[in-house]
């Protein structure tokens, strides 16, 4: 998991199209969301089977893209609603992205013989 410092996150609800670059980000940015991609935030977008997300960071001198694909599992994403974006901090924005790994882990099969030994 990368580490980010402690800046404001904004995550696009709903799905965002995964063939879009930093160039295409940076317009979705400023347009749809009216925020400066320049400023120091992180930017997450998700595409429509909700098993990849990708996210925009300006570090001062050039743009960051990080990319992730679960091959198992979806990340819990949520959906458009009055708000096109979503504010969170990094620790939400950990739990958002770790969500998939805990679910996996909390799935056991059931028990179905129970035995005090």
């Amino acid at each position: 998991m990368i580490k980010f410092n402690s800046k404001p996150v904004y995550i696009c609800c709903g799905p965002t199209d995964m063939r879009k670059s930093i160039n295409g980000l940076m317009i979705l940015v400023k347009e749809s969301f009216s925020l400066d991609p320049f400023m120091e935030a992180i930017f997450v977008f998700c595409n429509r089977n909700r098993n990849r997300i990708k996210i925009l960071e300006w570090d001062g001198d050039g743009f960051w893209l990080y990319f992730k694909r679960l091959e198992r599992g979806r990340f819990h994403w949520p959906e458009v609603g009055e708000e096109a974006v979503m504010n969170l901090d990094v620790k939400e924005l950990s739990y958002l992205i770790e969500g998939a790994k805990l679910e996996k882990k909390l799935k056991r099969k059931e028990v179905f013989e129970r035995r005090i030994t």
